[in-house]
Order: C-alpha cells, then sequence, then structure tokens
C-alpha cells in the first residue's frame, strides 16, 4: 500500500490512479494530520509526501515519522514545488529516501517508488509473494492479479499460497487435498478440480498460469 499525502486534491487523485493503474494499492491524504492519525490502524509500503501544506507541512510530519521507533523505518519521497539544491538537501537530511520536484511526471514517481522499495525491501522482511502476474500478501490476505485485486475463498487463498510458494513444482490432487483440507478430510478430489476452476477463474488472464498435469495434479507456472 502506497501513500500519497498531498492538500492539491487533483495531483493527490492522480498520483493514487497512476499507482492503481501500475499495480500498486494506493491511498490519498489531504493533510499530515489524518495520515498519522492513520497510521494507528495500517502501515503503509512507502509514502509520497508533499513538503508545502497547511497546519503541518511535509518536513514535520516527516520528523514525527523517524522520531517514532514503530514508523522510522518507512520510506518516504518527498514531493514539493520548491527546487533549490538546499531545499532537497534538508528534506534528505531529515530523513527522506528520495525527492520529487513539482511538476514532475507520474512515470517518474512511479519509477522513484519501485526503486526506493527495491532498497528498503532489502532492510526489512517482505511477507509478498509474486509469480509471474500474481502478487500475494500473506498477512493482508490479499491477492492482486495483473494489478486487479482479487477476492479470493479461504481455501482458495491456500491453495494459491501453496502453488506460489513451490512455482513449476507438480502438486497432486491427494497432496493437495492433505495439505489444504487436511489429511483427515473426508471427501473426493473433484473438490480440489472445482477450487482449482474457480480460482482460475477468479485470476482472468494470471490463472493460465495454472496448469493441468493430466493424471497427477496441477502446477503453478512463473508465465502464462
Amino acid at each position: 500500500m502506497i501513500w500519497c499525502v498531498d492538500d492539491d486534491n487533483t495531483i493527490r487523485e492522480i498520483e493514487v490512479y497512476t499507482l492503481e493503474q501500475t499495480g500498486f494499492e494506493a491511498r490519498g491524504f489531504a493533510d499530515g494530520i489524518s495520515m498519522l492519525e492513520a497510521l494507528k490502524t495500517e502501515i503503509p509500503e512507502l509514502i509520497v509526501l508533499d513538503i508545502m501544506m497547511p497546519d503541518m507541512d511535509g518536513l514535520e510530519v516527516l520528523g514525527k515519522l523517524r522520531s517514532e521507533a514503530e514508523y522510522k523505518n518507512i520510506p518516504v519521497i518527498m514531493a514539493t514545488a520548491k527546487g533549490t539544491e538546499m531545499d532537497k538537501i534538508g528534506g534528505l537530511n531529515s530523513g527522506a529516501d528520495d525527492y520529487l520536484v513539482k511538476p514532475f511526471g507520474v512515470m517518474e514517481m512511479v519509477a522513484r517508488v519501485k526503486a526506493v522499495l527495491r532498497r528498503t525491501t532489502k532492510e526489512a522482511p517482505s511477507d509478498h509473494i509474486s509469480v509471474g502476474g500474481i502478487i500475494l500478501k500473506e498477512k493482508a490476505h490479499k491477492v492482486i492479479a495483473n494489478g486487479e485485486k482479487i477476492e479470493l475463498t479461504h481455501k482458495e487463498f491456500e491453495i494459491l499460497k501453496l502453488l506460489m510458494n513451490n512455482p513449476n513444482m507438480v502438486f497432486s490432487r491427494d497432496t493437495l487435498m492433505s495439505q489444504i483440507w487436511g489429511i483427515d478430510y473426508i471427501g473426493e478430489t473433484r473438490t480440489v478440480d472445482m477450487h482449482i476452476k474457480t480460482l482460475r477463474q477468479k485470476l482472468g488472464n494470471a490463472g493460465g498460469q495454472i496448469k493441468t498435469v493430466i493424471g497427477v495434479g496441477y502446477r503453478l507456472e512463473n508465465e502464462v
């Protein structure tokens, strides 16, 4: 989840829309105060934070983030109309991970977000699994396929997680029954086939990554 904090409604909505269209989940905030309040219930992967905001400017917000042990490691990209070297140095010295100068292109923003995430994910473990066009977020119990959020049942989620944790490995129907439903589950392996069918349908084009191995079972390939 990427958070975009900017008091300009148009800019904020464009940022959120662009991030969502490029495969991220995104949320917008009109000011730093509401964003800090939201941190009590959710921690984002990264924050795009405008400096010039009323009531509490971006540098103040950044200072509060870096002063709290729970929030100090959240990556932050500062965004501002100020473009002097001293403004950039001030933001970076305050703990920002990168800097965007307005007006900036939305694809530049996406590129910087991806670059910062690549650097910071090396420092913190992630529960995200990514195979081909599918992203699974275990703790949040979310699945994104080709940029779209997919709603799965518990069993469908567990099947997909098992396949994604073992790409290209073939699982027999009996093995899937045992690991997903439990060794004592009494039922027909037809149950597995039906769950795979609905899972493929929900994943759309990405569902083609789940391959049937005739006479054996199923595997998940890296690409469709």
